[in-house]
């Protein structure tokens, strides 16, 4: 049976890790729960999927309000594991993100997703989504 979660203990964010870490893979193993940590303070949000005592699927996100869009769901991440893909957990994530939007009061979810993503642009447009935008980055 699948269940989904927040990660709230030091060790259901470490268990979230080697999952993660597929999706950005500049993480430190050593550094990750400190990092979600501070993100945390900052409003963000840990949630995973589970089935049979192992992490399938990670989310995470934040509700944030902006001029643009509103009240809104914003998915930083969503990931599940390479060996575990086309199985639903994906799908189940991404609904039970659909809910928390709502039951937020959110009017839309949003995310970016890198130009080289092409099965994840896939799975967002067969969920619904639209490319709305451009997200263009400056570094400094």
């Amino acid at each position: 049976m699948n269940e989904i979660r927040l990660a709230e203990s030091d060790r259901d964010i470490e268990r979230c890790f080697p999952v993660m870490v597929q999706l950005r893979p500049h993480l430190e193993d050593a550094a990750f729960v400190a990092t979600i940590r501070r993100q945390v303070a900052g409003g963000f949000t840990l949630a995973f999927l589970e089935r049979d005592g192992h992490v399938q699927a990670v989310a995470g996100f934040r509700v944030i309000d902006n001029l643009v869009s509103g009240r809104i769901l914003y998915v930083d991440d969503l990931v599940t594991d390479a060996a575990a893909r086309s199985r639903g957990y994906g799908k189940a994530l991404f609904d039970w993100l659909m809910a928390r939007a709502r039951a937020e009061g959110c009017r839309t979810l949003e995310l970016d997703s890198g130009v080289q993503r092409f099965d994840a642009h896939r799975f967002y447009l067969v969920n619904r989504m639209h490319i709305a935008s451009y997200h263009f980055r400056l570094k400094i």
